[in-house]
Formats: C-alpha cells, structure tokens, sequence
C-alpha cells in the first residue's frame, strides 16, 4: 500500500478500520478478513451509546433567534410561504378554522387555558392595530430579564382548540400572520395578556426578549419529550404536519441524482407521538431506547434532545424549503411516476422492486444489449440495481433480467439525512459521500454468507451509522458550542475519492472467495454490463453472488450499479419485487404452459396403473399382516383399547364443549368499554340509549374454508339467540345471513344489511371485519382492474362507503392479527379505539386463570434458545419419516366413524385427529384454523414476498397452538416468554407494568446471555433420539410410562368452538375416537397440481393423504436406527403419550427456509427480533428513512404510535385519500380495531363482545325503580265520606270538599317517620314495623328493574337525534351561549332582600320578558287559566338538584312529547358551572351563596317565593294589556330530579258503586298528565296537587277512589295564589314536604291526590341527600361520627362536626329522640304534641301536629293526653294561653329548641313554662357546631 492514501484512510475511524482490516488480510493466509462491521458497529456499540447518553443533558446545541444577531454576516433565507390548504380561512385575524383571534372580539369570552400555558399577543403585520391571542407554553418564553426561555415552541389555537403546534411557523400560518420573513417567535409574540378586575382580557407587559442573543440553554428534565415523543401531557397533540405522497409531476431516473429537494416539495413527518396520557417510566424508557441510544439511528438533531420540541427540528416540518425526502420516501422518483399509474404497489424490503424490465428507468449512452437464453445459462434472471449516476439502456432479451431503482432511492435518501443541520450555516456537515457508499456497500456484500440475502433495512442502518459516528465531533460542536459570527470549519480531512473507489473497491472482495465480483468501466456503465453478460454466458460467474459495477471517469460524480447473479439471492430478490398479484400472474403462467401435466407424467411412472389409490391400497394389504401381529397386550395400556375392527381407540383423548375463557371475556369486556366511551364523549356520535337490540355482519376474505369455520363459530356460540335474532331451531341457512364472504357476490347481501341498517334505526349494527388486513387495495384501484378482478377494492367499496360512515346506527369492528397496515399517518381509526389483546401475566403474576397456554411466536423463538433440547423451529427436517406410514388411507372413515361414505370436510377443524398430510397452495391464508392435533408445519417453500412483517406473521401464524396448562411442558416446549419478540408487540397492553415470564419451568435468565441452540442440521436433529422422538409424536415401547394416577385420567383440553383454536366441528362429524395427528405443508403456488378436492378456496388447494404418526416413526436424514425402535408401521399405543393426548401438550414443530429463520430468530442488541423491523404491510411505506427503530420494550399501544407517525399509505391502500393526518377529525368514530396474537380467540372475543353489548344496550333501555308498597295502609283513616263517583276524570269540588283530611304518611320513604295521630285511628304498637339500621335505610329500599318506555326523563348519558336541538345542538345558537340575570325580590320574613341569578340560554330567552334585549330581566311570562292549547305546558316545572349533574333526570324531552315547557334547574352558587357544562341549554335558577350549605326546604321555599313575587309581577304587567289578575296561572310544579316516568291507571267497573272493577296501568307521557290535571274544572280552588307513587304492589282499593285528600311527594303541583302565606321552613333538610303538607291544610287549602296517576321514582345512588356528609372539624381525627355525637353540652369540650345545626338537630331526633321524650317510646295513645312543625322522631314515637295560627284547622284534642311537647323556634302566635289547652300526663318531657341560649330563656319565661314544667341546668344541650356555625339550643324539662 502507499502512503498517498494512508492519511486520507484515517481520516475517520471507518476508514481507518477498513485500510487496517485490508492490509490485515494482505498479511494473512486466512481468506476472510477480521469483519470490519463487527469492529465497527457492533463492539463500538455500547461504547458510543454511553458516550452520547453521557454528554446527553450537558451538551444542547445554541441557536441564534435575535431579530437583529448575526443577520448581516449570513444574510437569511427568504421565506417561502406554502399556501394554505384548500377550503380553509384566510382572512386576516381569523385561524385557518375561521374562528376569530382578535383580542376585541374574545376578550370577554372564556378561555380554557391549560397548566404550564399562558396567552400572549401576536402582532399581525396585516393587522397592525390588532393583537391575535394565542396560548403558549410559558417555558418558550423569556423570564423578566429576558433569559431562560427554552427555544422551540409549543401553543395552542384558542379559536378551533387545536393544539400541539411545535413549531412557530406551522403556528403562524394557522393563526394567517402572512409572513414574507421566516417567522421568529421574538419577532411577534409581544405581549402577555392578563384579565382586569371585571375578567376582561387586556393587553399586558410586553415579553422581554432582551438578552436572547447571549442566553444559556436550560438543562430539561422531562425525557419522554422531544419532537418524536414530546411532553406526554399532550394526551390529545396530534400532529398537522403534511404527509409525504406521491407527486406524479416528478421528474425519473438520472437526471435526479441531485438533492430531493431541487425537485420536490415533499417532506417527512416528525410529528408528536400520543401515549394515552400516561407517563409511564416505560414510556420515559421508550424515550431513552429510541431516541438517544446512538447505536440506532433516529433523526439527527434529536441526539442530545431530552427536552420540549425545539427549532432545530424546523428542517423536517411542512414549511421547510429544504425537504429530507424527494418523490416517495424511501421509494424514489421512479417509483412514484410507476405507482400513479396504479400498477400495483411493490414490498419496500430487502433489495426490493418490481420485477419487470419495462420498469422506466432513464438511462443514457449506448444501450446495453441482453443476451439470449441468459436464464437457462444460469438458472436464475440476474437482478440489476441501478447505484449512482447514469444508467444505461438495455436491450434484446428483456425477459430474462430484472431491474430496480430501489439501491439509488436508498442511496438518495441516506444523502438527505444531514440536511437537518443545513440551517446552521453555509458549511453544514457533509452527508456520506457516493463514494462511501458504494463501499460500504461492497463491504456489506462481502459479509454475506451464501445463503443470506441482501436487506434495504440493513443498508439504511449502516449509512446511518457511519454518517453520524464520521461526523459525531462536529455534530456536537453543532449541539453545544454558542453562536459565532462563522460556523466552524468543516473536517480537513477529504473523504474516499472517485479515483481510490474502483481500487478499494476490489480490495474489499478481494478476500471473498469470488462472491462479490467488482468491475471498473473506463467509460460508462454499458461497457461494465457488457462484460458481465459475457462472463456469465461463459460460466465464469458461477462462484459469484454479486457484480459490482462501478465507473469514475467523470470528474463530478461515479455511476455504478449492483447486479445480482447468484442464484438463490436472484431467486428470492426476484420474488420478493412481485406484488402477490403479480406473484399469482407468474403462478398461473407457469400452470398454463403444461407444469401440471409434467407433475401428472412423474406421478404415473410411480403406479404403472396410472391411479394411485391403487399403489395406496397394495401398500396397506402387505402391511395389514403386521399391524395386527404388533397388537400385543404388552404395549397396550389400560387407556387403549379395541373396537370390533381391531383398531385400537384412545380413550385418554376427548375434547370439552364450548365455553368462553378469561382472556376472551376481558377482550369483549374492553370492546365493550371502548364503545360506552364512544358514546360518552360529547361528539354525540353514538347514541347508545336510543337502541333497543344488535344485529351484526361479519365480513371475511373469500376462502371456502373460513367461510363455514365461521359459520360454525356462531353457530355454536348461541350469540343469534342470545341477541333474539334467531329462534331455537335455526338452519344453517339462517346462520349465513350473518356471515359475509367479500367475493363477487357480496354486494347484493351487504346492499341488503344496510337497508336493515336503515329500516332500524333503533337497532345497533355492529360490521365485523374480520381478518381486516386483508385487501386493503383502494376502490380507485378498482376501477383500473374492475374488468379483470371485480373483487379488487371490495372491501373498501363496501365497509367504507359512505352509507356505512355516516349510518349513525352502524359500528365497524376491524379484527386482524397484523394490524400494522391499519396504523398509517392516514388511517380512519383512532388510536383511542384500538384493543390489543391483553398480556397473559404481569410482573410474574398471572392475570387471568387459564387452562391453557398460547404457545405463539415468542415461544417458537424462546424453543431455539440453548437449554431446550429440541427446538420447534426449524431450518432443517426429517419431515420425510411421514410417508412410511403412507397408504393407511382406507382406515380414515373407519377411525372416525363416519357412516356417510360421501362425506367431505367443510373446514380444516374437521381434520381433527385424521392421519392426513394437509398441502396448503396460494398466495395467503385468510383465516382458516387448522386442527389441535397439528403435528408438523412445513412453511420451507413459502415465498420470498414473506419478506414483510405481515406476512411473515401470518405464514408463522399457522403454527399458533393452546397447549394445556395442566401439564409442565417439556424442553422442547419451554413455556417462558420471550420478551424481545415481535409478537409481544402485538399482545401485550399493559402500559405500566414490565412483561414477566409466563411460567417458566426453567430459570429465567438473561436473553442476551443464552445462546442459540445449533442442532438444527440433519445430524443434530436426528429422529433417533428418545427427544427427537417425544418432540416429533413417535413413542418408544422403551419408554416407561409411570406417570402419576391422575395424568391417566386427566384429559386435555382444547379449545372451545368459539376460539380459533383447535376445535373440530361438532356437529358436522362425529368425534375422532383416536386418530394421530395432522401435518401441514406450505408451498409456493407452481409447484404442485391443485387437485379437485371439496376443501377449495380462490387460491388454495388441500390435499389429504394418509399417514400415522402414532406408529412409531423411523429414523431418517441419514441418522442411525434407534435400537427400541420398531419396524415402521407398527402400531403401538400408550395412553399416556398417546399422540392426539400429547398434541394438547406440545406444540408442533415448524420447518422454515434458512433465509426466514434467520431473520426470525436473529435479534438487534437490544434483543428485538430482525423481523419486527421490517416494513410492516406491502402496502405501506416508511414516510422516513430517517426514523427511530422500534423498541421490544414496546407495548401493543406504543407500537400503534410508531406505525402512525412513521409509516404512510400507498396510492392503492384504501386510506391514502384520508388526508386529516392524525387529527382528531380524521378518525371516524365509530370504528375500532382489534388486535392480537393468530389463532389465539378473537373470533370468541367479539362473538362475547356481541353478547355483552346486547346485555348492556337491554340494560340502558331498563332503569332500576323503587318498588315499594305504601306504609301504614292500615292505619288510614276511617269515615262516612268516601269519594265516590269511580268515573270522574277531574274531583268534584263540593264533594272533595267534605273529604277528610288523611293525616298519616303513606309514602314508603317516610318508613322510619313518626307516625302523626289524627281523629279517627287507633294505633297499636305491633301496628308499626320495626326501626331499621340507619345504614339500612338506603340498602334495603326495594327496586324493580323496568324498561324505559318513550316517556322518559333521562340524564345527560341520553344523545338521541330527536332532543339534540333540546339540550343545546341547536344549528342557531353556540354551544353554551346564555346569559346571566340578576332577580331580586324582598321578603319581609327574612328581614332582607334576596338576590337570585338566572342563567338563561338564548334558545329559552322567549320564556322572559326583559326591560329590552339584552336588557333588565323583568318576570317569567305565565300563560292564562283560559288558556286551552295543547301545544304546550302551562305550569313552570322547577327541579332543585344536587350532586347530579350528570344523573339527574334533566331531559324531559321525549316526557314532554316534544310538547313545550319552561324548565328550571335550581341549582346552588357553587355547582352552577358543573351543572353548566352538562346542561347547556337549560334555565338554571342560582341560589344565593348563603344557601350553600342549606337542605332542600331552603330551595323548595324560594321556588315558592320567587314565583309568587313573579305571579304578581306579571299580573301588574298583563293587567295593563286588560288581563284580570285572576286569570293568570298561579301554578308551578316542583318535581324531584330522580323521577323517571308516569303512569296511568284505567278503570273499567261495572258501575258507579259497584265493587266488582278492573284495572290495568300504562306508561304515558308527563305531557299528557300535565295538561289532563291543568284542564281540571275549578282548579284553582285547589292549593296542592299530586300524584301516587308508583308500586308493582298496588291494591285495587289503593286505585279504586280517584281521588284523595292525602299527603303529596315527589312531583306536586303547587297554587302559589293561594298558598301565598304558607311557606316552606327554608331550614329544614328532611320531611320539609310532610311539613308543608300539614301546614296547607291546616291553613284550611285543599290538597288533592290523582291516584289514578303515579309517577315512577329513579334510583339514584349519588347526590341528593347523600351529599351531605356529616364529618369532624379536627382534620386529623378520622374516626366516624354516630348521631348520639350530635349534640353536646354548652360550654364542653366536644368535638365540634363540620355540618349545619339543622341538619344535625334533625338527624339526632330522628335516632335518638327516646333520651328526650322517654315517655313516648312505643306510647301511640299518648303522642308528643308539636306546635307549627313536623319534625321526625323516629318510628316508635308518634306526634300531634297543630297549628297555632289563628282559624287553623286541627284536630281536637280535648280527650288526649301527650306524653310530650316539642317547641321548635316558635313566633308569637304561640302563647302560654295557646298551650294551656293542652293536656299531659304527669313526668311527661318538654323540648324546646331555639337559635341561641338568650332567645332559649325569653321564651321559656314569654310561655310560663315553668309554672307546669320543671328545669335543671344540666338539661341544656347545643347541636355539636362551633359557635361560628350557629349552634342551635335545646332545653329540656319535666310536667310537674
């Protein structure tokens, strides 16, 4: 070597590496080179990574973003303003949404501004005297000195609410600044905004930018942000960047070799990624693994990034002039030109393109010509990959080679990576020369072994790596160094010339042994290919795999290409450039053109007869001999035996019937939860409570098989009867209806489902597609191939049409194994829809009970680790020990007793248990399940088009098994989870938790410390072997079988029917009795026959022929005999290793190529398999070579966010016209994905999910009611006056009049209320129940469930179409756009004014009447008595609430009939918002702050008040239209927030006094009870009206009266006329309506019960009473409170409770009422007398209420005597004569309660209590409150 080349090679550590690894193999007599990728990139690895984690806080790059700075030395860039896309706003001071920005327009509004956020104003230079609000991130902007201030940006549009803008130029282009200059952050953010007193939004301080030029970059801590995976509070960022696309106006071939971006304005998307909102370590650790480990590649800038998104990332944002990526990332120009055409799309692995020379490749120069007969010269057509430069035109024999663009788009897009640092000066960083690339290309190519293929994604990672370790020193002088004048200069140091690269070029192959063939044009590329065809037609390129062709003759640049010759890596490359369209093109080519006949000449020359069945059934007559004499009872267990034919029967083996497992419960259960999410969210996109039943259709891929596998599925699981669409005796033919095969005839019965969709509104259609990876091809693609293939684009003709999407009654459920196509930047389906199959156990800990064990890809992988001692997948077999036992044929119908001789099975299940060799030949399986008693599955000939993840899965998939869990498997069958396998990826959702072994039988130890087993030659995987033998189903006679008691009697068990697992149809055959298990063999379309067989799909064919792997099975592959071993064909049978027992055990085993295994079983360092990191689905493209890699420490959900941000649609993929990219808006609604594992029960999942949804929707159309029957029914008064006319609709007054007065409770609520003693009853103690438990009262309430009628009230969970406009979806008005109104009226009573608040919606402003608009609210607008319409309602309702803004019965919508109403919540100060924000478009009525913590009387007594003071102001305001005042409608209702619906009862009696009457009760609309009562003759005459309560436990005689002059509850309709000076005790919690009731009717007013209407209460079990919580006020003191704590003594040191005294007063009395009236304990003949108040002591005592207003109506009570007197705040019209009319029994108790202890003595002297009642001073008590909160005294004493 010389030394003018010694310095340039070290200029770099690769270089210096290659020369000492060349001149090394020089030196040596060893032909191979110490591997210079192994020195460089796998053991510098670790090295680098600890070094650039190391520097990763410190070391952050400074950037320059003064206005002024450094503009005059390196002037900027103009800016290019991109235009904004079509449809948007435009309009200056408006956000591309069209909502308005402008401070003078919003300032007033309210603004949701998130923590950490602030708003600032943005000056517009179109607008200067405007500023723009704008939310932003205060930790971009500047502290008070001006430092500090992170660079970058992050804000949010305060117009539409978007957020998540990193960058301030996407920002400025949606707020429409209309920039000419690069926006800058400092240039036009100027000030902060801040509220005033009166909460407007005014400009504030400006932003001190000052200082920015010289600040020091803040140290960040956060470590899951940055621009791929920023601040995961962003739950909902979703990024705007554009997608890259396909531009067909590129230009194509060489004239494009220069940067991208001089041709293309496309760019790559590094937008944010979305966690759900769970910021996990194992996010932070995501983070950390993908973005800032060195060793794998991610985008450059984000090295050292552990911070918020910053500005240095603008080079790959939409706006950027300087694009990564041209044409088609990853793809090229060519390939963008070649796929508008809509040909169809090419797999993006490996050296991939499309196979086919007329791929337009510009060339230039002389052409080329090809020689004839070049692939019968070498077997195989050379692949051609165009390099660098100029290519030339080739001619002749075209058919014979193939050429692709796929090595110069890989070369293009390693050249755009270091374009990201661009932006820091003129002399960015270099990116890897042409030259360097092609010879680590060459390098690449040494390496290989002879049985590798080259691999895209390799060469990518290795460009990558050398760039950034070649340029690591500048990159961080980049990142750390503070602004200068000048950028550093770039490396002296030159790279590899043109003129050193032929030679060293030839240097590096020069060790290969020939595999790599280098040759150097003088000219051009033409000469080159000359004389490689030459060489090849002489034979001299038989030893070699690769041709370099390489030509430096122009100065500028190199032209090279890369022909491949070698015939396997021709082979495989060839195939892998086919689409499996095209694939299945060349297969049927090779059919026609007479392969068949050739298979059918070779098989005839086997059986001279030309049948063979003929060969088979002489092959089993010389055998029959020997299968009998083997029959010894020695070899028999007590497990086996004969049936009548000799053949022997395993009764070990049986299979259990269908049942669901825990997995799949928790899967439908999730499913379930995904959709009442959907239908929670305020998109009003699913009405879950307007569906009455589910339907469903399930759509699958046109396969025969599938199609009844299906069938047999939901046959069996019960879902059609279950979901009432089926009767018990169902045909078949009924099942199909509900099964859809995407063929050429399933438009008509999809046609067909959506016009059931649309004829049943109130049905839930969920569309099921299931294994939905499956032609995902673009109805636009259909249209160029509809002439050929009508099935093409089927499904997105069909489950994507717009019928399907805008049906709001249809869900689309997609189900696949590999949903990675479904996971693009443009997919339809949001990543909060999608359910992953849950992880089986977590840190160890099994999380659901199982019986059986999935046995998947992870467990495959785990089988080759060394330790096992026979791994289950293979690159090499002894598969060829099967056909000994060929020619048992004729005993398959006999072992499985099937008497039909014409039987034929309809799916793969029915194999079950048959000797059978099952040949698979197509393209693709489509979901087909194949039986559990799998024994082999050989995927050797599967094609080389696998080379995707998708497909590579699902050919893997076939192999999927349940194992039973019962037994411990053996080595070969290890159970511990791998945890670097792809397929955990696809199985595991636990976002928080670290995947543990899943049962491990051996320790777990490190997966990077186990070594790869090797015995997978023929040598080492031997037959003979005594494991070999056990792995492979062959039994030893040798082998003992003592195995415990129980492992004879324990039978496997397999899956259920519902899984897709191992079930055999149980109905469509009779059970196998025994049988050994199956084989499957996967081969390559072409070299088989497809035979005429039953079992036949589009694109497969099965071949059954016979074979017994329960004989003991010879050795083969050269191996010595085992000595044990019998002959072959011999029958021995042991239960307990019989083999259909032993397949429930043990997987089977799996035969790949070499180049498949290796890719599945290698792993990257950090131990994620090769094959997770290829291009997912072939119909997807990467939007970026210049990615993170993914992680195995991934799960399901993160992996989802990857493949959307890094992955985009072909032309022809069905979702690539979905532009939203990734916005919330993109993603249809009602679709969802699930994924998981193959074969591993989706197919049972989402037939559970169907259940379990019909369950649910039959619930949310049920409500739970209270049920309860009326109390003290016996006690009720007895009188000659009885209300007799049956028949009358409306009471007749003068007969209503006589009535008396019931004073007993009847209502069941009231159970533990006292009793209140009246004239006519006689009460005895056994009449009353006993007390229940105050903890009881609540739980033991009865309920019955009912089914929502039409009728009902609902809670805000009810978005039907019909009460849209009802609850605020009103297309004139805002959401929320109401005003607040101030009221305010005296009440002398109080002493003071009272001021109320009105929230007023504008939709309801016609309900009011104001001063003006918008003005002075005056009164509510009442209709008149005579008014006689039926249009609407006349009463006001009001409902007071608490604690139920979301559970309250608000909605009386369908009640009403849609009829008109004005309903008012009356809702206390503190809750209005919550309330606010769930009913938008109701009235609320605020309460005063003072009543915050007050009962539900204070509510109930300024409802009274306030529409009494409004009654006379609208009689002054209609009196001056001529209105009398009488005539206006003095009624409100007041009406509890739980009731749910209205009953009633219609009467046919045989007449008018006849007791002989039937009844029966309906469900009718409030509407029409309303307008009935208020239709009423002489209605106002009536101060309160009500209705029963309803009860399933009504009496006749409850109905029999229509009428009754009773308490009412719940729902009254109160005359605030005449009731004028009766008012509700505005302190009272509990009883305030029993109260009341007693004070109107001794007020003289008449109350009136409808007992022919009820109404049925909800119940609810938050809010309401229950959200008064009585608790200590010392903090720390957590012990609970029991009512005897309630009160105290004055003056103690009791612990004071933080509730009101009321409340506390009348919880004590109604416990403990005893300790004050001792006497009236049980004592019903003598009652405590209670003066003006009902208060509640409790069920064992009974009270006497009067009334000591003047002219009252009470009882008499001149013959009783109490045994107490309770005095509760009485005014002055009680009076010691008043009381002295009463008398009492001697020792009887006095209680008086007042509101403090001075008013407690004026009263006791006021009434002369003392001169009949005896006090001590020890009688004095205080409700437990601290003397702020107003305690309330007591005073007790005894009659003297």
């Amino acid at each position: 070597m010389g030394n003018s080349y010694a310095g340039q090679l070290k200029t770099t550590r690769f270089e210096e590496v290659l020369h000492n690894s060349i001149e090394a193999s020089l030196r040596s007599n060893n032909l191979v080179p110490r591997p210079i990728f192994s020195q460089l990139y796998l053991e510098a690895e670790q090295q680098l990574a600890a070094l650039e984690g190391g520097s990763r806080v410190d070391n952050e790059e400074e950037e320059e973003e003064g206005e002024g700075g450094l503009e005059t030395n390196s002037p900027p860039n103009p800016f290019q303003l991109h235009p904004p896309p079509e449809g948007c706003c435009t309009t200056d001071g408006f956000c591309q949404a069209g909502k308005d920005l402008r401070l003078v327009s919003i300032s007033n509004e309210p603004i949701d501004v998130p923590a950490g956020f602030l708003l600032v104003g943005a000056k517009s230079p179109s607008l200067p005297d405007h500023l723009l609000v704008c939310a932003v991130d205060k930790r971009f902007l500047p502290d008070d000195n001006g430092h500090n201030a992170l660079l970058g940006f992050s804000g949010n549009c305060v117009g539409c609410g978007k957020k998540g803008f990193c960058y301030f130029t996407e920002f400025s282009n949606h707020i429409n600044l209309k920039l000419t200059t690069q926006p800058k952050k400092q240039k036009h953010l100027k000030y902060y905004l801040v509220r005033n007193a009166q909460g407007t939004l005014t400009k504030g301080p400006l932003i001190c930018w000052k200082g920015s030029e010289f600040r020091s970059r803040q140290i960040p801590t956060s470590t899951c942000s940055g621009s791929f995976f920023p601040a995961l509070e962003s739950t909902a960022a979703f990024p705007s960047e554009s997608i890259p696309g396909t531009n067909p106006s590129i230009l194509t071939g060489a004239q494009q070799a220069g940067p991208a971006s001089d041709h293309s304005s496309l760019s790559a998307t590094v937008g944010p990624a979305v966690f759900n909102g769970k910021d996990s370590p194992k996010c932070q650790q995501l983070a950390k693994n993908n973005l800032l480990a060195l060793p794998r590649p991610s985008a450059l800038g984000i090295l050292s990034n552990s911070g918020p998104p910053k500005k240095r990332h603008k080079g790959w944002s939409p706006e950027s002039p300087s694009a990564p990526d041209g044409g088609y990332p990853q793809s090229g120009g060519n390939r963008a030109k070649y796929e508008s055409t809509g040909v169809s799309c090419v797999p993006q692995v490996g050296l991939v393109g499309p196979a086919s020379v007329t791929f337009p490749v510009v060339a230039s120069g002389e052409p080329v010509s090809v020689p004839d007969n070049l692939l019968k010269i070498c077997k195989a057509k050379p692949v051609i990959f165009k390099g660098h430069g100029n290519f030339p035109y080739l001619c002749g024999n075209l058919n014979d080679v193939v050429v692709s663009p796929l090595l110069y788009t890989c070369y293009q897009n390693s050249q755009s990576v270091s374009r990201a640092y661009e932006q820091y000066g003129a002399s960015a960083i270099q990116p890897i020369s042409e030259e360097m690339q092609l010879l680590l290309t060459v390098y690449y190519l040494v390496q290989l072994a002879a049985d590798q293929v080259p691999l895209m994604e390799d060469l990518e990672q290795i460009f990558l790596r050398s760039w950034r370790e070649s340029h690591l020193t500048e990159i961080r002088q980049y990142q750390q160094a503070p602004p200068q004048p000048f950028p550093p200069a770039p490396s002296a140091a030159a790279p590899v010339t043109s003129a050193q690269l032929p030679w060293l070029a030839s240097l590096a192959a020069s060790s290969c042994n020939d595999s790599v063939h280098v040759i150097e044009c003088a000219y051009s590329l033409a000469e080159g290919l000359s004389e490689m065809f030459r060489l090849l037609v002489e034979g001299k390129l038989a030893k070699t795999n690769y041709v370099v062709i390489i030509c430096a003759c122009r100065s500028a640049a190199i032209d090279s290409c890369i022909a491949v010759t070698g015939k396997y890596q021709a082979r495989i490359l060839s195939e892998s450039l086919l689409t499996p369209a095209e694939y299945q093109k060349e297969v049927n080519y090779e059919l026609v053109t007479g392969k068949v006949d050739s298979l059918g000449a070779f098989f005839s020359t086997l059986c001279p007869e030309g049948d063979i069945d003929i060969l088979l059934d002489k092959f089993h007559q010389e055998n029959q001999g020997h299968i009998s004499s083997s029959l010894t009872a020695s070899s028999v267990t007590k497990a086996a035996s004969l049936d009548v034919s000799g053949t022997p029967v395993c009764t070990s083996y049986h299979l259990e019937p269908h049942s669901i497992r825990p997995f799949q419960l928790a899967v439908a259960q999730k499913l379930l939860s995904h959709v009442c999410s959907i239908a929670d969210s305020s998109t009003q996109n699913l009405d879950l409570g307007s569906f009455e039943k589910v339907d469903f259709l399930i759509c699958i891929p046109p396969s025969e098989v599938t199609y009844q596998q299906t069938l047999f599925h939901v046959w069996h699981s019960g879902v059609l009867l279950e979901l009432g669409l089926e009767k018990e005796h169902m045909t078949k033919q009924r099942v199909e209806q509900y099964v859809l095969k995407l063929d050429a005839e399933a438009q008509t019965k999809f046609k067909a489902f959506l016009q059931n969709s649309f004829q049943n509104p109130h049905t839930l259609f969920v569309l099921i597609h299931d294994h939905a990876h499956w032609d995902l091809v673009s109805s636009a693609v259909h249209n160029l191939y509809s002439q050929s293939d009508p099935s093409v684009g089927l499904v997105d003709r069909l489950l994507n049409c717009r019928e399907v999407k805008e049906a709001p009654n249809i869900v689309t459920l997609h189900v696949t194994s590999f949903p990675y196509a479904l996971q693009t930047q443009h997919t339809l389906i949001s990543p909060y829809n999608e359910i992953h199959w849950p992880a089986s156990c977590s840190n160890g800990v099994d999380l659901y009970h199982e019986n059986k064990k999935y046995f998947g890809l992870s467990e495959f992988i785990e089988s080759t680790l060394s330790g096992h001692s026979l791994p289950l997948l293979r690159y090499d077999s002894s598969f060829e020990a099967m056909v000994t036992a060929l020619g048992k044929r004729n005993f398959l119908l006999m072992w499985q007793k099937i008497e039909d001789v014409e039987w034929r099975p309809q799916t793969y299940l029915e194999l079950e248990g048959l000797p059978c060799i099952l040949i698979f030949s197509g393209m693709d399986p489509h979901g087909e399940s194949l039986p559990r008693s799998l024994r082999y599955c050989d995927l050797r000939l599967i094609n080389s088009s696998c080379l995707v993840r998708t497909a590579l899965e699902q050919e893997l998939g076939l192999a999927a098994y349940f194992v039973s869990n019962e037994v411990p498997l053996e080595k070969g069958a290890r159970n511990e989870a791998l945890e670097s396998d792809a397929e955990k990826l696809s199985s595991t959702d636990n976002e928080d938790e670290e995947l543990g072994t899943e049962g491990s039988t051996l320790e777990k130890r490190s997966p990077m410390k186990r070594e790869r087993s090797h015995s997978h030659d023929s040598a080492s995987s031997s037959l003979s072997s005594k494991a070999s033998g056990s792995a492979l189903g062959g039994e030893s006679s040798a082998q003992p079988t003592g195995l415990p008691q129980g492992e004879h009697a324990r039978s496997p068990q397999p899956c259920g029917p519902t899984e897709e697992g191992r079930a055999p149809g149980e109905k469509q055959r009779p059970r196998a009795s025994q049988g050994p298990p199956s084989a499957i063999s996967r081969h390559s379309p072409g070299l088989i026959p497809q035979p005429d067989c039953s079992l036949k799909t589009s694109q497969r064919s099965v071949q059954v022929s016979v074979t017994s792997s329960c004989s003991q099975l010879s050795s083969s592959s050269g191996s010595s005999s085992s000595s044990v071993a019998p002959a072959a064909g011999t029958w021995v049978l042991q239960a307990s290793q019989c083999s259909l027992t032993k397949a429930c055990r043990q997987p089977p085993v799996v035969f790949l190529p070499k180049l498949v295994y290796d890719m599945v079983v290698s792993t990257d360092s950090s131990g994620l398999p090769k094959a997770a990191s290829l291009l997912p689905s072939p119909s997807v493209m990467w939007a970026s070579s210049f990615r993170p890699l993914l992680s195995k420490t991934m799960t399901s959900t993160e992996q989802s966010l990857y493949y959307r941000q890094w992955t985009v649609p072909r032309p022809s993929h069905m979702d690539y016209g979905n532009r939203a990219e990734g916005r919330v808006d993109g993603f249809h609604p009602r679709r969802l994905l699930l994924s998981g594992p193959p074969q591993i029960g989706k197919t049972g999942a989402y037939l559970q999910f169907l259940s379990v949804l019909s369950r649910m929707l039959v619930r949310l159309t049920e409500v739970d009611v209270y049920d309860e029957e009326e109390i003290n029914i016996n006690l009720r008064e007895e009188s000659d006056w009885h209300y007799l006319q049956l028949s009358d609709p409306w009471p007749d007054l003068e007969l209503f009049k006589k009535l008396p007065f019931d004073y007993i409770i009847h209502d069941p609520k009231y159970e533990d209320a006292s009793l209140i003693c009246s004239h006519y009853q006689s009460i005895k103690s056994e009449d009353r129940g006993m007390s229940r438990k105050p903890e009881d009262l609540y739980v033991r309430r009865q309920t019955a469930r009912m089914r929502l009628s039409k009728y009902a009230a609902y809670n805000t969970y009810h978005h039907c179409e019909q009460c849209h406009q009802y609850m605020g979806f009103h297309p004139r008005y805002q959401l929320y756009e109401s005003t607040l109104h101030a009221f305010a009226f005296s009440y002398s009573m109080l002493g003071e004014e009272i001021q109320l608040h009105f929230i007023i919606p504008k939709s309801k402003e016609h309900h009011f009447v104001f001063s003006q608009p918008g003005g002075q609210l005056e009164s509510m607008r009442l209709p008149l008595v005579t008014d006689k319409s039926h249009e609407y309602i006349k009463s006001p309702t009001f409902t007071p609430t608490t604690g139920r803004h979301e559970h309250g019965l608000f909605n009386l919508y369908h009640a009403m009939d849609g009829a008109s109403h004005l309903h008012v919540l009356v809702v206390k100060e503190y809750e209005m918002a919550i309330y606010k924000k769930y009913w938008p478009n109701h009235i609320m009525l605020v309460l005063p702050s003072i009543f915050n913590s007050a009962g539900v009387g204070a509510a109930h007594f300024l409802i009274k008040e306030l529409s009494y003071h409004n009654l006379e102001l609208e009689r002054n305001r209609q009196e001056e239209l001529g209105i009398k005042p009488q005539d206006i409608w003095p009624f409100i209702v007041i009406s509890d927030d739980s009731c749910v619906m209205w009953n009633v009862v219609d009467v046919d009696s045989a007449g008018e006094r006849s007791r002989e009457f039937s009844w029966s009760e309906r469900n009718v609309s409030l509407k029409h009870i309303m307008q009935h009562i208020e239709a009423a003759p002489n209605i106002t005459h009536y101060a309160l009206l009500g209705l029963r309560k309803w009860s399933s436990k009504t009496r006749a005689s409850e109905v029999r009266e229509p009428f009754s002059r009773c308490h009412v509850h719940n729902f009254i309709i109160l005359n605030v006329d005449l009731t004028q000076n009766v008012q509700y005790n505005q302190n009272r919690f509990l009883c305030d309506d029993v109260d009341f009731n007693l004070r109107v009717h001794s007020a003289g007013l008449l109350l009136c019960r409808f007992n022919r209407f009820s109404v049925m209460k909800k119940q609810i079990v938050v809010g309401g009473h229950r959200s008064f919580h009585i608790t200590s006020k010392v903090s720390d003191n957590s012990a609970a409170v029991v009512p005897a704590q309630y009160i105290c003594a004055p003056d103690s040191k009791h612990t004071f409770l933080a509730a009101p005294a009321q409340l506390l007063l009348e919880k004590f009395l109604q416990h403990h009422s005893h300790h004050f009236f001792p006497l009236s304990l049980k004592n019903h003949d003598h009652p405590v007398l209670s003066v003006d108040c009902y208060l509640n002591l409790g069920s064992q005592i009974s009270v006497c209420y009067v009334s000591s207003r003047p002219h009252s109506l009470n009882i008499s009570c001149s013959d009783l005597l109490f045994s107490g007197l309770l005095l509760y705040l009485c005014d002055s019209f009680v009076g010691a004569s008043f009381l002295k009319k009463f008398h009492f029994l001697k020792g009887a108790t006095l209680c008086v309660i007042c509101q403090d202890r001075s008013s407690l003595r004026q009263t006791v002297v006021r009434l002369e209590l003392e001169d009949e009642w005896q006090f001590r001073l020890r009688d004095e008590f205080q409700t437990a409150n601290a003397r702020e909160d107003r305690p309330l005294f007591f005073l007790t004493g005894r009659h003297i």
